[in-house]
C-alpha cells in the first residue's frame, strides 16, 4: 500500500513532462499485462490495442475516434518506448524552460491530433497505402515529442546544445535532421509512423510562427484557440493617499533581464559574459 502511495505522492509533485512519461509507462505495463492475460485465456487479441490504436480506414476510425488522441498513449515495444520517452525527457524539459506546463500539454495533444489526421489522409489518399489500409494501426508518442521538438526550436532555433565528440550545434539543424530523417525512412519501413511524425512537427512549426505572426488568416483564427496570451500586468491600488504602484516598478532592471534572455535564446546560455551571468544569477536571487 505504501508503494502506491509514494508513487501518487511521485506523480502528484512530478513536472508536466515527468507526469506524461508516469502515464505512458503506466499504459505500456498494463497492455502488457492485458496481452499476458488475453494469451492465457486463449484470445489473440489485445483489447486495449484493438480499441485505443489510430486505424488506417477511415470507416473503422469513425466507430473509434477518440483513437485520434489515445494512440499517442500507446507502445507495444521496449524499445520504442525507451527512444520516446528519452527524447520527451530531454525536449519536454529544454521546453518547459521557455514555454508554460499548458503550453507543453497542448503541444503534445494537438501534435498527437495533427499527427493522426496526416496519417489517416495519407493512408486514405496516397495508392502506395491501398493494400495494407485494413490492417495498419498507429500507436506511439513520437508525433507528440516531434511537435515540442520542432515547436522549441522554431522558437530559439539558434539556441546551441553541447554534444559529446562534436561540440555546440545549432537546435533548428537537429530539428531539421529529425524531419528529414522521417522523410527518407517513408518507403523504407513504417510509413505510417513516420507520415504521423511529420504531422506533429508540422503542428509545433505552424503554432509558434502564428504565435509570432499578426496576420490573420484561417489558420491563426484556428490556432488562436489553443495559444495561451500572457495576462497584461495588473496595477495594484492601496487605500489613502499613498502612490498608486505598479509591479513594473519592482522590475528597475527588466530591460537588461529582456535582453539578458533574448541573446540565451538565440545563442545559447554559455555564449553570456561572466558579468551578465553574475547579474541574472544576483536577480534570480531577489
Amino acid at each position: 500500500m505504501n508503494i502506491f502511495k509514494t508513487m501518487q505522492f511521485r506523480f502528484k509533485n512530478a513536472n508536466i513532462v515527468e507526469q506524461l512519461i508516469y502515464v505512458n509507462l503506466g499504459v505500456f505495463i498494463t497492455v502488457f499485462l492485458v496481452n499476458t492475460f488475453s494469451f492465457l485465456f486463449g484470445s489473440n487479441s489485445n483489447i486495449l490495442l484493438e480499441w485505443f490504436s489510430l486505424p488506417a480506414s477511415f470507416s473503422d476510425f469513425t466507430l473509434k475516434p477518440w483513437t485520434l488522441i489515445t494512440y499517442g498513449f500507446l507502445h507495444v515495444g521496449f524499445i520504442h518506448i525507451l527512444f520516446n520517452l528519452i527524447a520527451l525527457f530531454y525536449i519536454g524539459n529544454l521546453f518547459l524552460e521557455y514555454f508554460t506546463t499548458k503550453q507543453l500539454l497542448t503541444f503534445y495533444v494537438f501534435g498527437t491530433a495533427f499527427g493522426g489526421l496526416i496519417y489517416l489522409i495519407s493512408y486514405n489518399y496516397f495508392p502506395a497505402f491501398s493494400r495494407d489500409i485494413d490492417k495498419s494501426l498507429l500507436l506511439g508518442a513520437s508525433a507528440g515529442i516531434s511537435a515540442i521538438f520542432v515547436g522549441i526550436a522554431s522558437y530559439m532555433p539558434n539556441y546551441q546544445l553541447k554534444i559529446r565528440f562534436i561540440g555546440f550545434v545549432k537546435l533548428w539543424y537537429l530539428a531539421a535532421i529529425w524531419v528529414v530523417f522521417d522523410l527518407i525512412q517513408i518507403p523504407v519501413s513504417n510509413a505510417g509512423g513516420h507520415l504521423a511524425h511529420l504531422g506533429g512537427a508540422l503542428f509545433g512549426y505552424l503554432y509558434v510562427s502564428q504565435a509570432s505572426n499578426k496576420k490573420t488568416t484561417l489558420w491563426s483564427q484556428i490556432l488562436s484557440l489553443f495559444i495561451i496570451k500572457k495576462k497584461p500586468l495588473k496595477t495594484a491600488y492601496k487605500s489613502g493617499k499613498k502612490t498608486v504602484k505598479s509591479k513594473e516598478s519592482n522590475l528597475p532592471n527588466q530591460k537588461e533581464i529582456n535582453t539578458i534572455l533574448d541573446k540565451i535564446s538565440k545563442s545559447g546560455y554559455d555564449t553570456l559574459t561572466k558579468t551578465e551571468k553574475e547579474f541574472l544569477f544576483k536577480q534570480g536571487k531577489k
